[in-house]
Parts: structure tokens; sequence; C-alpha cells
């Protein structure tokens, strides 16, 4: 077991060296000046340029500035926005909460629900109910995430009375203790606060989990069948034990052990997903955060917001790798 886990530890090494190498030269290569963004002028003063150039170190070489870069990390110091001079992290970490819930509550229903129809769909192998549920996780799975926001926009949002942009309306004000909105509201003891970020949540959430809810649904489906199949589900038939005892308490718990090797790759399919869901939304999280710094050429910003993110995305299909190892033991030796 110990040496699975230093095994999937070393893994990671060149996994992070490769992703700020790539992040890196990928920031860099975005066209335009962030100067004259930053400036906004065209006619810039070349010496005012230049000044600024060396104030920000974009007037040193590649090599060097990538060399700063990893000693910032080292040190904990992913640099300041070229926007507002604010640490990067101090600015991620305000805004990491809104993703949090948002991407949190994606995954819970998409899970709930996901598990559910892929048990039905099983359950109901070659049934009418089975090809409705395939279809419908085919379709969730290619649907473009800001189509389908559009979509609920136009036709869910006004009718349901959910709100369409945001986090609580401004109506409310609410001291944000700890950024996530359901417990602000919730400590503030507004019922009617609390309420309208639940509501505000929806429609973002329902549009981060399709695509989640179409993976998790095929994944439960083709492991249920496998599982139905094999020769103790069929004694435990065989003994007279009934169809929802077999399903639920057999099958679904062995059926669940590659739908937990997905969800590490759930989560990063959702944090990148949030960057065109809070766009749509206007979800004031990372990814709204992140397109604001492509537009700016905020170096920092996108070096280190896709730093952390792939840091987190890392280190959660570690953990899931090696919650993996412990409930499979054949896959340590692999």
């Amino acid at each position: 077991m110990f040496s699975f886990i230093l095994k999937r530890i070393l893994m990671v090494i060149p996994t992070f060296i490769a992703i700020t190498l790539i992040t890196f030269a990928l920031v860099h290569l975005i066209p335009g000046d962030p100067i004259e963004i930053r400036m906004g002028e065209r006619g810039l003063d070349p010496a005012v340029h230049a000044q600024m150039m060396s104030q920000l170190g974009l007037d040193l070489p590649l090599p060097e500035q990538y060399f700063n870069y990893i000693k910032g990390i080292f040190h904990g110091d992913l640099g300041n926005s070229f926007r507002n001079n604010e640490p990067v992290l101090k600015e991620f970490f305000t805004l990491f909460p809104a993703t949090v819930e948002l991407a949190f509550f994606a995954l819970l229903w998409s899970l709930v629900i996901g598990i559910f129809l892929g048990v039905i769909a099983a359950v109901k192998k070659n049934s009418w109910i089975s090809h409705i549920v395939t279809t419908l996780s085919l379709t969730g799975y290619s649907m473009p995430i800001f189509w389908w926001g559009l979509i609920l926009i136009l036709y869910v949002s006004t009718p349901l009375g959910l709100p369409a942009s945001g986090r609580l309306p401004s109506e409310y004000w609410i001291e944000t203790n700890t950024g996530f909105m359901l417990i602000d509201t919730w400590q503030s003891g507004e019922p009617g606060a609390f309420l309208a970020a639940i509501k505000s949540l929806i429609l973002p959430a329902v549009v981060l989990g399709t695509i989640p809810l179409a993976v998790i649904t095929r994944m439960t489906r083709s492991s249920m069948l496998e599982v139905l199949g094999e020769d103790y589900i069929r004694t435990a038939k065989a003994k007279g034990l009934n169809t929802t005892r077999i399903v639920f308490v057999h099958a679904l718990r062995n059926a669940l052990i590659p739908v937990v090797t997905v969800v590490g790759l759930i989560v990063g399919q959702l944090l990148s997903g949030a960057v065109l869901t809070e766009n749509i939304f206007s979800w004031p999280g990372i990814g709204k955060w992140v397109i604001e710094a492509i537009n700016a050429r905020d170096y920092p910003v996108l070096q280190g917001s896709v730093l952390i993110i792939a840091t987190i995305i890392i280190l959660v299909n570690l953990l899931v790798d090696l919650i993996y190892g412990v409930v499979n033991p054949r896959i340590r030796n692999t």
C-alpha cells in the first residue's frame, strides 16, 4: 500500500512542472500588450511604456520571468494583479467560495439524480425507460453550456421567477462573513434573503451540472449492468431476495466503485465549466474573474488562477486514486 501511495504522489511532481510551463507559455502567447490594454492608449509614450514594463517585470527575458514565477510559487507569492495591484492569492480566495458553492450544488444534484437514473436504466434494460434515459444522457453530454444557459434564461427564468444573474438580488444587503452566500444569508436571520440565494443558485447549478449528470448516469448504468450479471447476484435472486434489496444493497454498493473514480474528472469539468457558466449568469466567482483577466492580459491572475485550480484538480484526483486503491485492492498492483 505504501508503494502505491508513493507512486501516485511522485506522479504529481512532473504533472505540476508541466502545468507551470504550459500555463506560462500560453499566457505569454496571448496577443496584445498588457500595458496598452491597461492604459487604454495606443499612442503611449515609449519611455512611459518602458518604465511600466520594467515595474511589472515584463522587460526581463522569458526564462528569467519563469524563474521568478517559480520562485514566487515556493514563497507562496503568485504576484499582484496588473489591474488593481491586489495579491492574486487574496483575490482568488475572496472569489473562490462563490465558485465552490456553485460547483458543490451542481455536483450534488447531478450525483443524486445521475445515480438514480443510471440504476433505473440498468434495472429496466432494453425497455423504453432505458432508451429514454440513454438518449437524454447523450443529449446532456453533447449540449453546449452557453446554449443551454441561454435557453434557461429565455424560457425558464421568468416563468418560474428564478434570477438570471448574480448571487443575491440587490434588495438584500448581507454581510458576507464566509463568502458562501447560503451560509451568510442563513446566519443573517432573513428568510427572504436565504430563499433568494437558493433561487439564484438553481439555474447556474442546473447548467453546470448537466454534463456531470450525463457522465454519472452512463457510468452508473454500465457499471450496474456489469454487476447485475455477476454470480453472487444470480445467487441472491435464486435465494428469493426481493429485487429492491438486491439492487440497492448488494449491487449498487459495488457498482458505485467505478463512479468514485469519475468524480475526480468531474471536479475538473465543474471548475472549467464554471468559466462559461459564471459569465452567462454574471456569477461573481473564479470563472468570471479569469475571463476578465484574459481580456485585460492580466498575466499574474491567469497564471495564478490556472495553477491553483490545476493543483486542486490534481489533489482531488490523487485522493480519488487513494480511495479507489483502498476499496479495490486489485488496483494497488497496477
